[in-house]
């Protein structure tokens, strides 16, 4: 295996391991010896990393707190011709990590981003969850209070892709109790946790079963976690809201008739089933 050649004012995106070591691609090792510059969510953190794989490099901090900041300084050096490498704490940075103003002020000035895949908890997660993943929607961490949960999950109750979210294992319960409320509980979920290290433990079932084996075990409530629902499953004769909004949009433009007929066609449900509801939309405005 050859050893990666770096790209001069590069900024490098590296994935690094979300628990096992092993993880990591030869490639990010590389990457991480050569730059010139490391920045980091956590200094501290990445250094335990690169110690462990004998990296002695230049580290900066970058986190959510100074990125603004300090993309300026990672711009100019940058356009000087250095190599910079980009990590979070774990797994894949900008996915729900910091980065993401630092990436798009170095793209407006037109200076090269690389990504160096590697892990991401979502997709690994996602990947051994049993839900369908030819579409699905990463919704990032969910509010830590109750109510605001409650008011995410409630505006998705209709999304008829498979949902990824992080969440804290502590407040684990709550948020299935929540799912319970606002989904139902026989909406299915799977969590994922502690991915690729010791204690990892995939659990699936039903929220309402969920939320008797959470109470049941503490040992649950620890470490890292990626929760997923469900879509929406429609019931066969159940006209979706998003079906209506559709409807909603073609009965301002065209006939009732004509409007129900593309409908129908898009998302493969009866006319005669939307007509009345095109008719009951038309009086109403």
């Amino acid at each position: 295996m050859s050893e990666t050649t770096l790209t001069p004012a590069t900024l490098y995106i590296v994935a690094t391991p979300i628990g096992n070591l092993g993880d990591i691609s030869q490639r990010a090792i590389d990457v991480l010896t050569q730059v010139d510059v490391i920045a980091c969510e956590d200094t501290r953190h990445t250094g335990k990393l690169l110690s462990a794989f004998a990296i002695k490099n230049k580290t900066m901090s970058l986190h959510d707190h100074n990125e603004r900041q300090r993309q300026d300084q990672v711009a100019s050096m940058l356009q000087e011709g250095k190599t910079i490498a980009l990590v979070s704490d774990a797994g894949t940075p900008l996915i729900s990590d910091p980065g993401f103003h630092l990436v798009r002020h170095c793209r407006s000035l037109g200076l090269n981003v690389s990504p160096i895949p590697g892990a991401c908890a979502a997709i690994s997660a996602l990947s051994v969850a049993g839900l369908p993943t030819d579409r699905f929607s990463f919704e990032g961490f969910l509010p830590s209070k109750s109510g605001a949960r409650q008011a995410t999950l409630l505006a998705l109750a209709d999304e008829a892709r498979t949902m990824v979210f992080y969440d804290a294992p502590r407040r684990a319960i709550d948020t299935v109790r929540d799912i319970v409320t606002t989904l139902g509980g026989e909406r299915y979920i799977v969590i994922a946790r502690e991915l690729t290290k010791t204690f990892e433990t995939i659990h699936s079932d039903s929220a309402e079963n969920f939320l008797t084996w959470l109470e049941e075990d503490a040992n649950q409530l620890k470490g890292e976690m990626v929760l997923i629902i469900e879509g929406y499953k429609a019931k066969e004769d159940e006209i979706s809201t998003e079906v209506i909004n559709t409807l909603k949009l073609l009965l301002a433009e065209m006939k009732p008739k004509k409007a129900c007929a593309i409908a129908a066609e898009i998302y493969g449900v009866k006319k005669n089933a939307l007509y009345e509801i095109a008719l009951s939309l038309k009086s109403e405005s």
